[in-house]
């Protein structure tokens, strides 16, 4: 399957006072498109939510920083599946200006989680397609 890709340009909201993208965009740039991504690998996240009563819960998140972005600068996003067992999962973002130049990776480790009792979130298995979709695309 070929990789997903995100393109972007950076807007004036996204920048701090020093006007470079402020630390907390980056994070809701890379779950909007961790959805994307279960989209593009064939995952209905509403489904998963609504009929199965599942969702993916962060447990653990990362950012590291090689180059500032700028207004206007134009950035892709582009997610892969790092890591996968039958309860959890990882997903790592290359985040590059449009000319290659490195500006971050990002790292989101994901576990199924079952809603069934919304007062007391217990881990749950990977649905078994939905495990056999991301052991595909395991890079």
């Amino acid at each position: 399957m070929e990789p997903l890709t995100i393109s972007r340009r950076i807007a004036w909201g996204d920048l701090d006072p020093a006007g470079i993208v402020f630390y907390p965009r980056y994070y809701e740039w890379i779950d909007g498109v961790a959805h994307l991504f279960f989209e593009h690998l064939g995952v209905d996240h509403q489904q998963l939510l609504t009929e199965e009563k599942l969702a993916f819960g962060l447990i653990q998140t990362s950012c590291r920083y090689f180059s500032p972005g700028f207004y206007h600068d134009w950035i892709t996003i582009i997610p892969a599946i790092i890591e996968v067992n039958p309860k959890r999962f990882s997903l790592e973002y290359q985040i590059a200006k449009a000319d290659g130049q490195k500006v971050a990776v990002a790292r989101e480790d994901r576990a199924c989680l079952s809603l069934a009792d919304p007062t007391h979130l217990t881990s749950a298995p990977i649905p078994e397609q939905i495990y056999r979709i991301f052991k595909q695309n395991l890079v």
